[in-house]
């Protein structure tokens, strides 16, 4: 029997079971990851935010696999074909693929060319040759001859001749051995270890699949296939221009039908004691071991592993995703300071909005600076009227179409208008236009235009990121790779505990949040989100953490989830400020009583606090980990993990991409992290690409440990493709640009050569890879 699933979870967390069934019966009470991993600690053994989510993963797949388990029982037990060895198998499978090979010979199935063999009285002569190969095939088979006859399942052709007999005989052999399985549990990791992916143009696709071209000839071992390049394979197949499949290392010619067994052949024909040793059935078993490898075994393996491939691709697609919004929204935010937001455009202009410290919108206006109007000066003169009516400190500039233009525009205000002491910053204005159009931004901002929403949108995500980029659906942020051919379902979940861990572990000020902001708090739903908003609108600010439970439909459990994570600023309780929970007043009244201070007094005062010994006022409930975390809270109430704000500056002169040269240094900003590199702006309108192995002088197997998006960087330039919109670039500023005609140095993993195809949309970025020879050709054709 196995291990229960406690037990199970436990050995792949590293923690004790006794941790884990805590954290499983949390989160089957409709608890929350954030609130176990912060406010459960002495239940879970201290077991992070990480752990949970993982756990979380594994226990949804553990209970399908369980159930699973059951139907499988109880199918082969209805049909009568249950053994004690069989259910003994069944119990021990530990995952879904073991589970369903054992389950393979008794699944229901279409009526089989071996079950009609089977009615038809041929199990006998597939038996008798199978364990007596010196038997004659075509002596035996003149027995069975048969005329066609009817069954309850339908029609049976019956057997006419030696040939029928003999060929009936090989159907019911090839279905017992691909359904074995020992050997297809030995087959299949044979296949992964020598499979090969191979892909080759679709006849007359050539022009049409040009961005798929270094496909159209592409071999590489199955277990090397980084996620990349899988998703782009298969991209290319469901579009019709590659031919993509699965062969093994030793065959890549067809084999003949008359060439010795392959490995795979030989592993069938040795489970079931055939050989060649020159008997009459010898050379018929041995065909049977071929036809069961080529039409049935590796059939079944190649559809069985290129869908692994996909989800393992997929998986570590999601992954990127996931890892880059929480860089995005974890990022530096610039702080209540009142701030323009520049959405750049040319023939359409420029739309302008401020919005005053807290967000609101104070004023908004369109200008055309650039061709074909070309009005700087008056634009000029419509900017510095609006930063000074509003005292104007930020400058908010999206990063699409016309943003260096706009950028220049903003610095020379800063220039001529020194004395408004602005400061400019590009920002991502990936998911603007979405928000812009979408109904909560209609119900936000129902008196301007579409067109100005995206403007207040790239003001606001420079305030605070997290608190606009909620309003979004992660999925049109556009952090990621391939996103688009990944299971939505699983991106959707992974991306919403993305975003609810970034926003639980910041807080949210309640007197100030939107609606969007608040779903994403512990234990809010959408609809007690909007509860809270109208129950602020009508009746004022709250004041206290209590006050929460007068909203309607926010119930005791709901506020236990939610009310550390909700902060109330300025409010009659300074704890209601912190993310000390409520239900943890009495630890620190506890605490008051016995230093005879005031909790305002005891607030910041980091070397009295460091002098409490937490064990001290352990009790039933509340043991060291909360109580050591209400210390630590107490030292900076609200602490925001998010780190300072900082700003890139662009070269002043470098604005196209035809102005960069090799050797250059620059300052930008990281855009997207993938697999094999990171993609920076550099303020030429075309991100460059530093690939995996110019990250660093040491080896980097994973470019997120060197940097995430959002993060200023210094880059030199290596390459540059104009024509083709390509950049080279590298955070190793002692490499060199190598001289024309040869490849720049790629230390690191040579084998991940890529190929970027590039696709930049106002709202979302989409980057495919591609192999190719150098790292300079790590980019693709831009897509129309």
């Amino acid at each position: 029997m196995l291990p229960s699933i406690e037990q199970r979870l436990a050995v792949e967390l590293a923690a004790k079971p006794a941790q884990v069934a805590a954290a499983i019966a949390l989160l089957d009470e409709g608890a929350t990851v954030p609130f176990i991993a912060r406010y459960r600690k002495e239940a879970t053994g201290g077991l992070d935010d990480i752990q949970l989510r993982l756990l979380e993963e594994r226990l949804r797949y553990l209970r399908e696999l369980e159930e699973r388990r059951s139907a499988i029982i109880a199918s082969i037990t209805e049909q009568n074909k249950m053994t004690p060895e069989l259910l003994e198998a069944v119990m021990h499978a530990e995952d879904k693929t073991r589970l369903e090979d054992l389950y393979l010979p008794y699944k229901q199935k279409r009526r089989t060319k071996a079950q009609i063999a089977i009615e038809a009285g041929l199990q006998p002569l597939a038996d008798a040759l199978l364990a007596d190969p010196s038997r004659n095939p075509d002596t035996e088979a003149a027995a069975y001859l048969r005329e066609p006859f009817t069954t309850t399942d339908g029609a049976n052709p019956g057997v006419p001749d030696v040939k029928a007999a003999l060929d009936g005989a090989r159907q019911i052999l090839m279905e017992r051995f691909a359904e074995d399985a020992e050997l297809l549990q030995s087959l299949r990791e044979y296949v992964q270890e020598h499979g090969v992916v191979e892909s080759k143009v679709v006849a007359g696709k050539e022009d049409e699949g040009e961005k798929f071209a270094d496909y159209f000839d592409y071999s590489e071992p199955l277990s090397n296939v980084p996620s990349h390049r899988a998703l782009a394979l298969l991209r290319g197949r469901r579009e019709g221009v590659l031919d993509v499949a699965l062969r093994l290392d030793t065959e890549a010619e067809k084999p003949k039908w008359d060439a010795p067994h392959n490995p795979c052949e030989s592993r069938i024909a040795a489970r079931f004691g055939i050989a060649q040793k020159g008997r009459p059935a010898d050379k018929w078993l041995a065909d049977t071991a071929r036809w069961t490898w080529r039409v049935k075994s590796f059939m079944h393996l190649e559809t069985e592993l290129m869908g692994a491939l996909r989800e393992r691709a997929e998986h570590e697609a999601i992954d990127v995703f996931a890892r880059n919004l929480k860089d995005l929204l974890l990022a530096a935010p610039a702080g209540p300071r009142a701030t323009m937001g520049l959405d750049p455009g040319l023939r359409t202009g420029v739309k302008v909005a401020v919005v005053d410290a807290t967000g609101k919108v104070v004023d908004t206006a369109t200008i055309y600076p650039h061709a074909p109007r070309n009005d700087w000066d008056g634009s000029l003169h419509t900017l510095g009227m609006l930063a000074a009516k509003h005292n104007v400190a930020l400058v908010s500039i999206g990063n699409g179409t016309a943003s260096r233009e706009t950028d220049k525009l903003a610095q020379h205000l800063i220039k001529l208008r020194p004395e408004l002491k602005l400061t400019k910053i590009v920002v991502s204005e990936a998911g603007a236009s979405v928000y812009s159009a979408s109904e909560y931004a209609s119900k936000e901002l129902p008196e301007l235009d579409v067109s100005l929403r995206g403007a207040v949108s790239i003001a606001r995500r420079l305030q605070d990121p997290l608190a606009e980029l909620v309003k979004i659906d992660p999925k049109s942020i556009g952090v990621g790779q391939y996103q688009h051919d990944v299971s939505q379902t699983q991106l959707a979940r992974s991306l919403d505990a993305v975003v609810e861990d970034c926003v639980n572990a910041v807080g949210v000020d309640v007197n100030t949040a939107s609606a969007p902001l608040l779903a994403r708090v512990s234990g809010l739903t959408p609809s007690v989100a909007q509860a809270i908003v109208t129950y602020r609108d009508s009746k004022g600010a709250f004041t206290s953490r209590a006050a929460l439970r007068s909203v309607p439909r926010l119930g005791d459990k709901t506020f236990e989830q939610a009310a550390g994570f909700l902060r109330v600023m300025n409010g009659e309780n300074p704890l209601d400020a912190s993310a000390v929970h409520p239900e943890s007043y009495p630890v620190v009244q506890k605490i008051l009583a016995d230093i005879q201070r005031d909790v305002k007094a005891v607030v910041g005062d980091i070397k009295l606090l460091k002098s409490i010994s937490p064990a001290k006022y352990v009790d039933e409930k509340f043991g060291v980990p909360t109580i050591t975390d209400i210390l630590k809270e107490l030292e900076k109430p609200g602490r925001d993990p998010r780190p300072e704000f900082k700003t890139a500056t662009f070269k002043d002169g470098v604005e196209e991409i035809r102005d960069l040269r090799p050797d250059m240094i620059l300052e930008g900003v990281v855009t997207n992290v993938a697999a094999f590199g990171a993609f920076v702006d550099i303020g030429v309108h075309q991100d460059g690409l530093v690939h995996i192995s110019a990250l660093s002088n040491t080896f980097v197997k994973d470019p997120h440990t060197v940097v995430k998006a959002g993060q200023v960087v210094k880059v030199k330039v290596l390459e540059v493709d104009e024509k083709r919109k390509r950049i080279a670039l590298t955070m190793r500023l002692s490499d060199s640009a190598p001289a024309a005609g040869s490849k720049p140095d790629q230390r690191g993993d040579r084998t991940d050569r890529t190929r970027m195809a590039q696709q930049q949309q106002r709202d979302t970025r989409q980057r495919d890879t591609q192999p190719q020879g150098s790292m300079a050709a790590a980019f693709a054709k831009l897509k129309r």
